[in-house]
C-alpha cells in the first residue's frame, strides 16, 4: 500500500529542487566573474582572436563630461519672427509716425544683435559665459561674436527703457508687443546632433588591439579599469560570435541538476541519519526546504542586478530560524547547503562563503536560547561586527590594503544586519504555518498566569505544586546534560493538566478522604491512567503545541500503575493478573527531554513519601526509581545516554537535598 506521507514528502522535495533549478544562474563558459580593482580569480587568459582595445569607462566618462561642458550647439537664424514683428509694427496705433519708425528700427537692431530662448541664455550665456556661437556657412561651422544676445524679455525691457513716455508705453502695451517678440537665433538640431556624434566617435573608438594569442590577464592580477574594458569587450565578442549550442546547454543543465541533487541530497541524508523525526515530519521538513528555497530565490533575484548585492541578503536569518525551531547542528547544515547553492552567484566565492559561515556561526552562538526579542537585536549587531571584521581581515590578507569598495560593502553589511532583526516576524509566520514551537513560545507558555495553569493552581493546588517542583527539578538537570531546559520546564508545568477532570482522585489534592477506597484497583487504575488521555484532550482544546502534547503522552510512557497493580495481585493471590488495564497508553519517551520529565515526575512524587529526607534516603530513592525505569525499558526509545542518566541522578539528589533541607529550630521566647 502506498504511504500518503511518503508521496507528499517526495512532492515537497521535488518542488524545492525544481524551484532551485528554475532560478539557477544561467552562466556558461563565456562568462567570467570579475570586478574592477579586485584580483582576477581565474586562470591565465589569452586572446583567442583580435580584441579591440577601448578606453576604460572612467576615461570615457571624463572625456564625455569635458565635451559636454565645452560643446555649444550649432545655431541658425530664423527670419520669420523679425519679419512678422516689423510688418505688424507698421500699423501700431497711438504713436506718431516718427516714433513708429524709431520703434521699428529699435526692434530691427535687437534682432540683428540676436534674440535667443531663455533656456539657451541660462545654460550657455549666463552659466558658461560664451561669446561666440557657431553657424553653418558653406558646409563649414563658422564662429560669430554674439556679445549682445538677449532673451525676449530682455529685448522688451530695452524697448521699454527707450520708449518711456506714458503715451508710448500705453500704446506699446496695448499692442501687446511683448508677446510678439520671439527668438530668431535657434538651435540647428540636426546639425548639432551630427556634430556631437562626430566629436564623440573618437572618444568611443578603439585605441588599440589585443592580438590573437596575446596575454590578457593571469590569476592574481588586479583588474584595472583598462583591463575591465578589455574583458567586457571580450565577453561581448564571445557572445556575438557563437550562440550556445544545444549540447552545451544540455551539459550545463545536467551539471546544475547534479549540483542541486548533491546538496539537497546531503541535507536529506543528514536529516535521515541524525534527525529522523524532522525528516519524517512533513511539516518540519517542508519548513526547512521552504526557508532554504525562498532565501535562494531572493539571492538569485538581487545578486545579478546589484554589484556585490549578494551581501545584502541576510543569510544569517536561515540559521537563526533553524536554531530556534530545531537545533544548532541542523542550523549549520542548512546554512552550508544554502551557501553552496548560492556560491555560483558570488564574484569571489571563497570570500563569500567564509564571511557567511562566520556570520552564521555568530548568529547560532548568540541564539542558543531565544527567550527575548531583544536578543535578535544583539544578534544583528554581532553579525554586522563579524561581517565587518571578517571582510577587513580578508582584504588585508589578500591585498595588504582596503579596496575602494570597502565603504560600500560596510553599508551593505549594515542593511543586511537590519534585515536580520526582522527574523522575529518570519519566526512567528513559520510557527503558525507549520505548527512549530519556538523557544519564545515555550517561555510564554511557562507563564503561570496562563488560563490553564491558573485553573490548575486553583482547582488542583497539590498537583500545581507538584508540577512546579518537577519543572524546577527537570530544568536544572536539563542544563547539566545539554538538553533543552525551556522545553522540559514547559512540559513539566502542563504534564498533569488532565488531573483537572478528577482532582480528588490524586493523592496530592486529597484532604483526609480517599475516594479510591470505594473503588476496585482496576477502576482506580483507570482513573489514574485517564489523566493522560484527559490531558491530551485539554491540550488539543487549548491548542497547545505538539511538543507539550508529546510530553503529556510520554511522561508515564507504557509504565504500570504499580500501586493498584500490586493491590490487585494481593486481592487474587496465586492468580496471573493481566497488566493491560494497569498500563499507561504511552508511547515511551522518544526525546531526552521527555525522559527527563518521566524521571523527575516519578522521583518528585515518591520523595514526598520519604519519612526522612537524608542524603542517603534521597540517593537510594533516586537510584531505585530511575534504575527501575531503565530496567523496564521505558527509556529504550530515547537518545538519552548512560552518562546523561548519571548526571541526572546527581542533579536530582542535589536539588532534592536543597528542597528538603532541615531548617534551624528557632528558640522559644
Amino acid at each position: 500500500m502506498i504511504n500518503k506521507d511518503n508521496i507528499l514528502r517526495t512532492v515537497v522535495i521535488l518542488a524545492a529542487a525544481a524551484l532551485i533549478l528554475l532560478f539557477f544562474p544561467r552562466n556558461d563558459s563565456r562568462h567570467f566573474q570579475f570586478e574592477m580593482n579586485r584580483p582576477w580569480i581565474h586562470s591565465l587568459l589569452t586572446a583567442p582572436f583580435d580584441i579591440p582595445v577601448y578606453r576604460d569607462s572612467i576615461t570615457v566618462r571624463q572625456m564625455r563630461d569635458s565635451l559636454n561642458h565645452n560643446f555649444t550647439p550649432i545655431m541658425k537664424v530664423d527670419n520669420a519672427p523679425r519679419k512678422s514683428v516689423l510688418n505688424r509694427l507698421l500699423s501700431i496705433p497711438g504713436i506718431s509716425p516718427d516714433e513708429r519708425t524709431r520703434l521699428r528700427e529699435t526692434v530691427a537692431q535687437l534682432y540683428n544683435d540676436g534674440i535667443v530662448s531663455p533656456d539657451f541664455y541660462d545654460d550657455y550665456i549666463r552659466a558658461r559665459h560664451i561669446t561666440e556661437v557657431g553657424f553653418v556657412e558653406n558646409n563649414t561651422v563658422v564662429k560669430h561674436k554674439m556679445n549682445k544676445l538677449r532673451t525676449p524679455r530682455r529685448a522688451y525691457a530695452m524697448i521699454d527703457s527707450l520708449f518711456n513716455t506714458p503715451k508710448s508705453r500705453t500704446a506699446i502695451s496695448d499692442f501687446n508687443l511683448a508677446s510678439m517678440i520671439r527668438p530668431n537665433i535657434v538651435i540647428d538640431t540636426l546639425t548639432t546632433e551630427r556634430l556631437y556624434e562626430d566629436r564623440m566617435r573618437p572618444i568611443e573608438a578603439a585605441i588599440g588591439v589585443v592580438q590573437q594569442g596575446e596575454r590578457i590577464i593571469d590569476r592574481g592580477d588586479i583588474v584595472t579599469p583598462q583591463l575591465y574594458a578589455i574583458l567586457t569587450t571580450y565577453e561581448t565578442m564571445l557572445q556575438s560570435r557563437s550562440e550556445t549550442s544545444t549540447s552545451e546547454n544540455l551539459y550545463v543543465g545536467l551539471g546544475q541538476l547534479l549540483f542541486t541533487i548533491m546538496l539537497l541530497g546531503s541535507l536529506l541524508l543528514y536529516l535521515w541519519i541524525y534527525r529522523r523525526k524532522d525528516f519524517l515530519s512533513l511539516k518540519r521538513l517542508s519548513a526547512i526546504l521552504l526557508a532554504i528555497t525562498l532565501l535562494y530565490i531572493c539571492t538569485t533575484i538581487v545578486a545579478p542586478h546589484i554589484s556585490s548585492g549578494i551581501y545584502l541578503i541576510p543569510f544569517a536569518i536561515l540559521p537563526i530560524m533553524t536554531v530556534v525551531f530545531f537545533d544548532s547542528r541542523t542550523a549549520f547544515m542548512c546554512l552550508m547547503v544554502e551557501l553552496l547553492l548560492c556560491m555560483p552567484l558570488a564574484l569571489f566565492p571563497v570570500e563569500f562563503v567564509t564571511l557567511q559561515v562566520l556570520a552564521g556561526l555568530a548568529a547560532i552562538y548568540s541564539l542558543r536560547e531565544l527567550t527575548r526579542r531583544s536578543q535578535l537585536l544583539r544578534t544583528a549587531v554581532l553579525v554586522f561586527l563579524t561581517y565587518a571584521i571578517g571582510y577587513v581581515a580578508m582584504e588585508l590578507l589578500q591585498s595588504g590594503t582596503l579596496s575602494s569598495n570597502t565603504g560600500k560593502l560596510m553599508g551593505f553589511f549594515a542593511i543586511n544586519s537590519v534585515l536580520i532583526s526582522f527574523a522575529y516576524i518570519l519566526i512567528f509566520v513559520f510557527e503558525k504555518i507549520f505548527s512549530l514551537t519556538s523557544m519564545v513560545t515555550l517561555v510564554e507558555m511557562s507563564d503561570i498566569n496562563n488560563p490553564i495553569l491558573r485553573d490548575l493552581s486553583e482547582q488542583c493546588p497539590g498537583t500545581f505544586q507538584h508540577c512546579m517542583s518537577v519543572s524546577s527539578l527537570a530544568s536544572d538537570a536539563a542544563r547539566k546534560i545539554g538538553a533543552n531546559p525551556l522545553m522540559v520546564r514547559a512540559g513539566a508545568l502542563y504534564h498533569d493538566i488532565g488531573k483537572l477532570s478528577n482532582p480528588a482522585f490524586f493523592t496530592e489534592n486529597q484532604h483526609g478522604v480517599n475516594p479510591h477506597d470505594a473503588l476496585t484497583p482496576q477502576q482506580s487504575a483507570g482513573i489514574i491512567i485517564g489523566h493522560v488521555t484527559e490531558g491530551l484532550k485539554m491540550a488539543e482544546k487549548n491548542k497547545l503545541p505538539q511538543i507539550i502534547k508529546d510530553m503529556i503522552s510520554q511522561h508515564h510512557g507504557k509504565g504500570i500503575v504499580k500501586y493498584f497493580y500490586a493491590k490487585e495481585q494481593n486481592r487474587h493471590p496465586g492468580e496471573k493478573i493481566d497488566p493491560a488495564p494497569f498500563t499507561y497508553p504511552g508511547p515511551n519517551p522518544t526525546t531526552r527531554e521527555a525522559s527527563l520529565l518521566m524521571m523527575a515526575d516519578s522521583v518528585e512524587a515518591a520523595s514526598r513519601s520519604l519519612p526522612e529526607h537524608t542524603t542517603e534516603a534521597i540517593t537510594e530513592l533516586v537510584n531505585k526509581i530511575i534504575d527501575g525505569q531503565v530496567k523496564d525499558g521505558l527509556h529504550a526509545a530515547s537518545p538519552i545516554s548512560f552518562n546523561d542518566i548519571k548526571v541526572i541522578k546527581e542533579a536530582f539528589i542535589a536539588r532534592l537535598r536543597t528542597m528538603y533541607h532541615v531548617r534551624i529550630a528557632y528558640p522559644k521566647n
